[in-house]
């Protein structure tokens, strides 16, 4: 069977789906690895590093593989160039790509979202939302000490002392969590706030300070925060104003798949931010964190320069291809058996929880329940 590399081809994306010190997992299962042409070339992987590792490289890789695998979803074009049954395996917002997922039913293809795989014990290894997270959470505090015209860390010289840089985070999930482990490790004082009464201990253990607001705490589902009433979300941008006003730098990281981010900070306490101060916005593109941010763009809000995140893991190719990468080849190899002959056989068992949890479409079926009756309520 073949497993096939896509390229990507949509705005922004510079990773790749499979990187070459990988492929061997995969050629060691028994399948056949092709690459199309310029895959790896945004992350620097050239062709030949593919073909030195055992892949195949063709422009018609995708047409005649078996599964197709790439970091976002297929374009409609190439879907209706792919064989009935073939799989694929990419991210897949269905909220935002139901046009996608029609076109994957009505081409009877078998499509698995890397963003659907379940938060349980077993599929850690195949988390590709943590992974990037990871990413993202590293490339946010580097972005918000480039952009902060100061110091990170205290120096203390014969000129006399600069004192650190003091840096608050919203949100300790992967994202925050690494935003806060880097700007520690660049030196700056690091606050963080998270709604999750677990988050309190685990953004101790990176050396920050976690802010007690005293208010109740929003445990919610698969480790993601619950979501607030106003009169909650209200109290809670109250109390947090005078530590965003005494930051030189605010990073906020919260955010849940498929939902809008919530609204933590106003643009009126952005205004009461010192000059030259700060603000990176991790949630941009899912509505926002920050209220006047903007994915993609850097804006002036008062004092503060605001940058919107989009796509951040992708700022970072090389490690953001080859940890999905990983996640990939985890997923591909729990769906894999292989013949008496040695040959690989890709054959998912949908009575797997992880299977039948990230399953989109499936035999001319949409199969992720959430989004079929999205799909046939605007159909209706």
């Amino acid at each position: 069977m073949k497993i096939a590399v896509a390229r990507e081809t949509r705005d922004g994306e510079a990773r790749v789906a499979m990187v070459p010190e990988l492929v061997g997992k995969l050629t060691g299962l028994g399948y056949v690895v092709t690459v199309e042409p310029d895959a790896g070339a945004h992350a620097l992987i050239t062709d030949e590093d593919y073909r030195a590792a055992g892949a195949e490289v063709d422009a018609a890789a995708v047409e005649s593989a078996d599964l197709v695998v790439s970091v976002q979803p297929l374009g409609t074009d190439v879907i209706r160039r792919l064989r009935r049954g073939t799989a694929t395996i990419s991210f897949l917002p269905t909220g935002q790509e139901r046009a996608v997922v029609t076109d994957l039913r009505d081409c009877g293809l078998t499509s698995f979202a890397m963003e659907l795989v379940p938060r349980i014990s077993r599929a850690q290894s195949m988390d590709a939302l943590s992974s990037q997270a990871l990413v993202a959470g590293y490339r946010c505090a580097v972005v918000a000490a480039g952009m902060l015209r100061r110091f990170f860390p205290l120096n203390m010289t014969a000129a006399g002392t600069v004192p650190p840089a003091e840096v608050v985070v919203l949100g300790a999930g992967v994202a925050g969590l690494q935003a806060i482990a880097t700007a520690k490790r660049l030196g700056a004082v690091v606050k963080a706030y998270d709604v999750r009464a677990a988050a309190a201990e685990e953004i101790r253990s990176m050396g920050a300070q976690s802010i007690d607001l005293e208010l109740e705490t929003l445990e919610g589902a698969g480790g993601y925060a619950r979501e607030m009433t106003e009169d909650r979300a209200a109290r809670q941008r109250d109390l947090l104003t005078p530590y965003i006003a005494d930051a030189d730098a605010l990073i906020t990281t919260a955010a849940v798949p498929g939902r809008q981010a919530p609204m933590l900070v106003t643009r009126a306490m952005v205004e009461e931010m010192r000059p030259g101060s700060v603000v990176v916005d991790l949630a941009a593109e899912s509505g926002g964190n920050v209220e006047g941010s903007e994915a993609g763009e850097v804006v002036r809000i008062g004092n503060a320069q605001v940058w919107g995140g989009r796509n951040v893991p992708s700022q970072m190719p090389g490690p953001a291809s080859r940890l999905y990468a990983q996640n990939v080849v985890n997923l591909v190899t729990l769906m894999t058996q292989t013949t008496e002959e040695g040959a690989a056989l890709f054959a998912p068992d949908f009575e797997d929880e992880i299977v039948a949890g990230s399953c989109v479409t499936h035999d001319g079926v949409i199969r992720h329940e959430p989004t079929r009756a999205a799909i046939e309520g605007e159909q209706a």
